[in-house]
């Protein structure tokens, strides 16, 4: 069942996503080549708790650790590991806040130092993607419009969706209704309502969207070895359009 928020209850929100921003500001600033994604986990893990907030993926599901980093083929969910990171590479960082019992999510892939064209570009269509999807998220719209403006963008870009991942509700709880897809058709689904907060985050990839997963039972990586990029937002459905909570 979806539970609709009140205006405080989006501020509420907005508070925990003010940290996730801050975070995610610190992290791009310290990450270059030499890095390891464990320091910038236990990182990320101070600054949250340094702001009164505590990392929710932390202990979810047993997951043990306070962020996902995910590295090259692996698309999301990975773990942080004490492995320096590469000129080149590139590496999705996730995170949740859980500020007073009210949480918000968000991810976002960075460059580690220079990377090639062909790297840039799945960044730049994946995040414009994830952009055109959040216009869409207005009250009176459908969910399927979100889903078929990212669709659109993988499609004119010829990228795959890894649809395995999708968006989802958020609020007291970190996965709440609706489910958010990033494929869909425009006009179909459940209509989007003042008060929901939703996270809108694709994952494009390179290659063939089939994911496998790890013995560790959370990495997600592709079948085919192709690298992927996801951006994500939790965004709040108002009478004044989309609002943007971790940006």
């Amino acid at each position: 069942m979806i539970q609709y928020k009140t205006n405080d209850e989006i501020e509420q929100i907005r508070k925990a996503g003010r940290v996730v921003a801050g975070c995610h500001r610190e992290i791009a600033r310290r990450l270059q080549p030499g890095v390891t994604t464990l320091e910038l986990d236990r990182f990320a893990e101070a600054y949250m708790r340094a702001c009164g907030a505590k990392p929710a993926q932390k202990g979810y599901k047993s997951y043990p650790y306070a962020t996902c980093a995910s590295v090259g083929d692996v698309v999301c969910h990975g773990f942080p590991r004490d492995v320096p990171l590469r000129e080149g590479e590139i590496v999705t960082i996730d995170m949740v806040a859980d500020l007073d019992g009210w949480m918000a999510d968000s991810a976002w892939t960075y460059a580690v130092g220079r990377i090639a064209p062909d790297l840039e570009r799945l960044l730049k269509a994946t995040k414009y993607a994830l952009y055109q999807g959040i216009a869409q998220a207005a009250a009176g719209k459908r969910l399927g419009d979100i889903g078929a403006a990212v669709q659109a963008v993988a499609e004119r870009e010829r990228y795959a969706i890894v649809e395995a991942f999708i968006g989802h509700g958020i609020g007291r709880r970190m996965h709440e209704d609706p489910q958010v897809h990033h494929t869909g058709k425009a006009g179909s689904g459940k209509k989007l309502r003042e008060g929901m907060v939703i996270t809108i985050e694709p994952i494009f990839v390179t290659g063939q969207p089939h994911i496998t997963i790890d013995a560790d039972g959370w990495t997600a990586r592709t079948f085919d070895g192709s690298w992927g990029a996801q951006f994500e937002h939790t965004v709040a459905v108002t009478s004044g359009g989309p609002v943007i909570l971790t940006e």
